[in-house]
């Protein structure tokens, strides 16, 4: 059997073999740079609890005493209404990741609830780094400190406050 190319099929074979090679009359071309960044997923590790330590109410009617711990471990209870005893800790995480990184270190404020009422709360207000630095890849990671404070009067409920970090690390 033989094949017969009529010239009409012949000039459109023709045309569209041009045709997908070719490039067009006025082209341009232009070349971007192309970055990837990978770094390694972070680890966030609870290393110690928030202990305010022991706070005595004075009689009398009062409002607004503040104690505190600062992330770096100041503690101030320097008010004549409160007594404070026993000792105080700050919060300490590690974080691992990929060295040089900046780390978001996100804590939200954190409600106590009395353990004796849980109707009675006291809000921590937290004292947070916001940001910190790799200063290294891998297990050893960077060791940082929340601390906090919270405002208390002559109507706070005694009882052991207790309330949970939601602590977010991200890059």
């Amino acid at each position: 059997m033989r094949h017969v190319i009529l010239p009409l099929q012949r000039a459109a074979t023709l045309l569209a073999s041009l045709s997908l090679g070719a490039a067009p009359l006025f082209a341009a071309t232009q070349n971007a740079s192309v970055n990837a960044n990978a770094v390694k997923p972070l680890v966030l590790t609870k290393l110690q609890d928030l202990n305010l330590g022991t706070v005595t109410l004075e009689p009398g009617v009062w409002s607004n005493a503040t104690v505190s711990l600062s992330r770096a471990g100041v503690f101030n209870c320097g008010n004549a209404n409160l007594t404070c005893t026993g000792a105080t800790a700050v919060a300490q995480y590690n974080v691992q990741g990929s060295k040089q990184q900046p780390i978001h270190i996100s804590a939200p404020n954190v409600t106590l609830v009395n353990q004796n009422d849980p109707t009675q709360k006291l809000t921590l207000t937290v004292d947070s780094p916001g940001t910190v630095t790799l200063p290294n890849s891998g297990a050893a990671g960077l060791d940082f400190s929340l601390g906090g404070s919270v405002t208390l009067s002559s109507t706070t409920s005694g009882g052991l406050y207790v309330g949970t970090f939601n602590v977010t690390v991200d890059y």
